[in-house]
């Protein structure tokens, strides 16, 4: 086993020993079930909702793109973090009308 980490340059890629990797062993996000999954979190918002979006089969630019639009169809926030869209605010019935008019199929979580 090679090494992981080092003092100098952080965490290390395990394929080529680099930091940032040279190899482009990038860890990719898996596909899902082919749904895309819609709820609503507080947790570590001080109570502040916001809807997520998860297991769209998009990459890091579409995912993106697709923020922005959503943004602007709920006429609010958002960010893009790790592969999860988060829209301020309780948007979800939006989220799904959006979503399904894109062909996608989509599941409600939580509550």
């Amino acid at each position: 086993m090679g090494l992981v980490y080092s003092t100098e340059k952080g965490r290390l890629c395990p394929g080529c020993s680099e930091s940032p990797c040279q190899c482009k062993n990038a860890p990719t996000r898996t596909v899902g079930d082919g749904f895309v999954r819609v709820g609503r979190e507080t947790k570590g918002r001080k109570g502040a909702g916001v809807t997520t979006i998860t297991g769209l089969p998009l990459d890091d630019t579409a995912l993106m793109a697709f923020c922005t639009l959503l943004k602007k169809r709920c006429g609010t926030g958002g960010t893009l973090k790790d592969g999860v869209i988060e829209i301020q605010g309780d948007h979800r019935d939006k989220v799904i009308t959006e979503l399904t008019t894109q062909g996608y199929k989509v599941k409600r979580v939580g509550g």
